[in-house]
Formats: structure tokens, sequence, C-alpha cells
């Protein structure tokens, strides 16, 4: 069915394999690069989107050889793999695997690092272009780049490009991210730097542009005439696992909300670019951003909600308090969960909410886009005994199962007038099949042919703690009083209910 359904398919773009190149991952031993990086690297090249040519240099303080790191990749790849592991495939993927050990702070490793380049590239017959991927602590992507440029290993010379992944969190609140993106800067121009967002890499975020621009049915109603609100959830069922001791320094809001929360915000809201060209789609996103009201301290105390959860059942287990966890202080006053009203100043959106929230251990893992649209007029229906007229809502369902489904009322059959809602949902796996991926694969694809458009640009790092940081800093101010105050498994606390509850609206049911 999905095969059939597909031959429907038109091509906007062709997709073409990356460049030939070094992938030079720093932090090479850690979590992102077992579970997520070497996957999705393994699936570029089963889907041939990988260069005919490239190599992969893992960095990290482990004392690591060759045949050591390449062993404990393929003892660790059928466990993280999305699709089954072709033996021979793999066998050609890891012969192109290095290892170079050394700490991050240490000169002596770069000078060594381009040893192990040459290596790589002579028995792999490379250029000289290379793409560092810093899969570390926040606290080394500045040392890092700074050592890059000092061993002149991110200079860009001979017609090979030089480009650096830094993953979130980009900064703390918006003083320090400006001084992390001035200090790359000072080394790094900005087509070099490449700021990752995973959740840019899911299919359904993606298609915004598409299902909005493409469709002459949608753009048409998306504005403040026809949209009620909008609401993006990010909910997870899991706690902080073995990141207690990060999570515990960093929250829900400064996780979540200015890096994720804000590129689904900007996908959602953006005005209509003049192309698919990378900078006249960053452009609109940016504009949309700085868009964004800032909340006053008074907006905070009204428009933003916090929360940690207690102990509680998810799933049917029973689960401990946020302050019972790993690493976590036991008068911790972290939130693990976050809400906030954020209105956008301009003709497009003017007095239409965005509510956002996001938290852990929630009652349900999902992550979604609705937009509600106006009630439609009663006036008709006075005399059939309808009651409230449902609104009409579009839903873009990011995780687990990405989709859209969009609801709307039918005459239930019978002589009487009654009405029922009614799901039209697509599934991108119904329709076009399951496709192996991590989430990265789109990314590191982009990264190495050179498309930065699902990539955030400084001033759009810097609008989203623009946005972020007096609420950072009322709650910092303000310790909450009530913590713990929801139960694990729940939907959050009461006061995010209120939150929205007192514009007459409700937080949509996640089954």
């Amino acid at each position: 069915m999905a095969t059939e359904q597909a031959k429907n398919v038109e091509d906007v773009t062709q997709a073409r394999p990356g460049s030939p190149c070094t992938i030079v991952i720093f932090g090479a031993a850690g979590d992102l690069t077992k579970r997520k990086l070497i996957p999705a690297l393994y699936n570029l090249l089963h889907s041939k989107y990988m260069p005919e040519k490239f190599a992969i240099v893992g960095v990290s303080m482990q004392d690591y050889d060759d045949q050591v790191f390449r062993d404990q990749l393929s003892g660790e790849i059928e466990k993280y793999a999305t699709t089954k592991v072709d033996p021979k495939l793999w066998d050609s993927f890891v012969s192109r695997v290095y290892y170079h050990a050394g700490k991050f702070d240490d000169p002596n490793l770069y000078s060594g690092l381009k040893d192990s380049l040459a290596k790589a590239a002579k028995e792999q017959g490379l250029p000289g272009n290379c793409l560092f991927y810093l899969a570390v602590a926040p606290q080394f992507f500045g040392e890092i780049v700074r050592q890059l440029g000092a061993a002149g290993l991110s200079q860009e010379e001979e017609g090979a490009w030089r480009r650096v992944v830094i993953e979130k969190p980009f900064g703390r609140d918006l003083d320090s991210a400006q001084a992390l993106n001035k200090e790359i800067k000072s080394v790094l121009e900005e087509d070099q730097i490449y700021r990752i967002d995973h959740y840019l890499g899911k299919e359904t975020v993606q298609n915004m542009l598409v299902f909005r621009f493409g469709n002459g049915i949608f753009e048409p109603i998306w504005n403040r005439r026809y949209i009620d609100s909008v609401q993006i959830t990010a909910a997870e069922t899991v706690g902080v696992e073995e990141r207690g001791g990060y999570y515990d320094t960093a929250g829900a809001l400064r996780d979540m909300v200015p890096n994720h929360m804000m590129q689904l915000i900007a996908m959602t809201g953006m005005e209509p670019p003049t192309s698919f060209d990378s900078e006249a789609v960053r452009d609109e996103k940016a504009k949309l951003l700085n868009a964004i009201q800032i909340l006053s301290p008074e907006d905070v105390l009204t428009m933003a909600v916090r929360g940690q959860y207690d102990a509680g059942t998810v799933q049917g287990k029973p689960v401990p308090a946020y302050h019972k966890e790993d690493q976590v202080s036991p008068d911790s006053h972290t939130e693990t969960y976050a809400a906030l009203e954020l209105h956008i100043d301009n003709w497009r959106w003017a007095g239409v909410p965005f509510f956002v929230r996001t938290g852990k251990r929630l009652a349900e893992r999902a992550t979604e886009i609705a937009i509600h649209f106006k009630r439609a007029p009663k006036l008709l229906f006075k005399d059939t005994g309808v009651g409230q007229l449902t609104a009409n809502v579009l839903v873009m369902h990011i995780q687990p199962d990405e989709g859209i489904s969009l609801r709307f009322s039918a005459k239930i059959p019978g002589p009487s007038v009654k009405l029922g809602s009614v799901d039209m949902n697509f599934k991108y796996t119904s329709y076009f099949g399951a496709a192996p991926s991590t989430g990265y694969e789109t990314l590191l694809l982009d990264c190495m042919i050179g498309d930065p458009t699902l990539f955030q640009r400084d001033d759009m790092v810097e609008a989203g703690w623009r946005i972020v940081t007096p609420v950072l800093d009322v709650w910092k101010a303000l310790p909450p009083r009530d913590f713990p105050n929801y139960p694990a498994g729940s939907w959050g606390p009461k006061e995010a209910d209120r939150l929205i509850d007192r514009e007459s609206r409700r937080w949509r049911d996640i089954p």
C-alpha cells in the first residue's frame, strides 16, 4: 500500500550524497556518538547518501587506539542500529574509522590530530574537507573551537572546507550565548558554524514548510482571522535518567525552550520565504522570533508556570520523585516542567496566543503542534439541539508517530441534527513506508553538502535566549515554595491548567 501511494510523490529537490570528507567526532566515547551519530552515518551509507570516500576520526579522553575503537563500535551497533546491519557494509564502514586520544584543552591533542587526519586522508584518498562534530559537554565548545583555530585546523585552504557542528545547549542565558557566539566567531566564519537541533531532523518539522507553502488551502487561513490559538507540546514520560548532574543545573526551561520549542514556533509562524535558499528561510525564522513579545517581570508571574514531579506512576510503573533521582540535590528547586503563554506582535499573529509546555514524567510521550481554529457561528444551529460547536484542530505530530491529523465536525446519521467529531489522520509510516532513522541523518547530510537551512544562526540563538532569560531571572529571584507540585504520570501542575483556562481555553487531550 505504501509503495503504491508513494508513487504520487513529487520531487521538490534532488538530494545528493555528501562531499568527500573526514568527520571528526569530539566526544567519540560518549552516548550521543554510539546511540545516534554512528547509527545515523551507517544509515546514510546504507541509503547511498554518504560520499563515496569518507573517514571518521573519533576523539576522546579514553586511551583507545584505532582497533579498540572499531571493536567497541562493532560491539554496540546491533544494539543501537535502526535497521538490520549488513555485515559487509558495516565492515566497509568501520574500516574507515580512526581514533585519536587526548584532553580537549591540551594543544598536543590538536597537533597530533593533524597527523591522524593526514593518515586517514592518505589511506582513504580524501581531500582536505573536515567536519568537526562537538558531541561534548557545553563547557568545551569554546575551548575546542579556539584550539582548532590555534592549530590551523579551522582554516579553509585550497578549496577545502572546514565546518564545526555544535550541540545544545548553546549558552545558559542571553549573556553567555552572546559570549559564546563572540568566542567561536573570532575563529570561524558564520557559514562554518552549524548549531544543531535534532528536533529539526524530524520529518514532520521539515514538512511544515511544504505543508504550509505548498498547499493552496492552508496558507490563506494561517493567520489571526481564522486561528484562535496554537499549542506546542513536548512531553516525556522519562525522568532525568543518567543526566541528573546536568539537568539539575539546567531545568526544563533552559533544556527545551530556547532551542527546540523556539524552532517549532518559528516553523509554525514564519512568513513565506522567497525561496528554499538557506538564508531566505533563516531570515524569516529570525524575524518571527524577534517579533515575540518579551515578558515583563509582572507578566512572568501570570504567563509562565513551572513544576517539579513528585513520586507517581508512569505507564503502570512506580517512579521516584525528582529530588530522589541520581545526582539530583534532595532540596532541588530545579523545574522539570515549564509552560508559557507567548504572543507574536506582527500582522499575521497579533492577538493569537502561543501556548508552550514541556516536561518530564508526564502521562504520555508526545511532541506536537496543535493549531486551534476559531469556532463557527452557532446561529444556524440554534433550533437543532446542537450544543457547543467544536473547533477544528489541525495537529502536526512530531513524535513518537510522525504525521498530521485534522479534526472537524460531521452529522451523525439519523433523522435529527447531531454532530460528531471526525479525525482524518495521515501517518508517514503508513503512507510512505518506514525509513530507518535516528533523526540525525538529514542534519548530518546537510552538514556534508553545506546546507545550513535547518541550523540556527547566531541571531536566532540569541533571540531564543532573549525571550527566555527574563523568565529565568524571575524564577531565580523567587524560588518556588510548592515543589514538588505534580505527580509523575500526570499532565503537570494545576497552575498550567489555570494559565490556559484564564482565556477560556484548555490544553488539548493527547491520547
